[in-house]
């Protein structure tokens, strides 16, 4: 199925670095399952509020320089999942997607000090 960037997920790709841009405009269109850019670019201010909440574990994330997106996947009913097998086979299509397009990208999810599956960031 193909499938394409909304207007929300479009908005949140602006100010994330152009080589992440261009991944998830390419990924999106034949990955395995639809979903959504739910955090691009954050300002000190948004990080400091997800840091306090819990929901994010450093103020020096990759989001700060527009080098992280956050994303959300759509189960086959169309509704938003957390279920990991979701993101297993979307992150390995994105990581396909980078490596043809030449570039280097670490998902969340293969962490070992924490697992943050929606995840995807630039190699330093």
């Amino acid at each position: 199925m193909a499938y394409k960037l909304g207007k929300r997920s479009k908005d949140n790709l602006i100010g994330v670095k152009p080589q992440m841009q261009k991944l998830f405009e390419e990924a999106i269109t034949d990955s395995p399952y639809d979903f959504v850019i739910t955090d691009g670019i954050r300002t000190i201010e948004e990080q400091k509020i997800l840091v306090q909440k819990g929901k994010s574990k450093t103020m020096k994330s990759r989001h700060l320089t527009g080098d992280a997106v956050d994303i959300a996947c759509f189960d086959e009913n169309g509704k938003i999942t957390w279920d990991g097998k979701y993101y297993k086979k979307v992150a390995a299509h994105i990581l396909k997607i980078a490596q043809k397009q030449g570039i280097k990208v670490t998902w969340g999810g293969s962490w070992a000090s924490f697992v943050d599956m929606p995840h995807f960031q630039l190699e330093k």
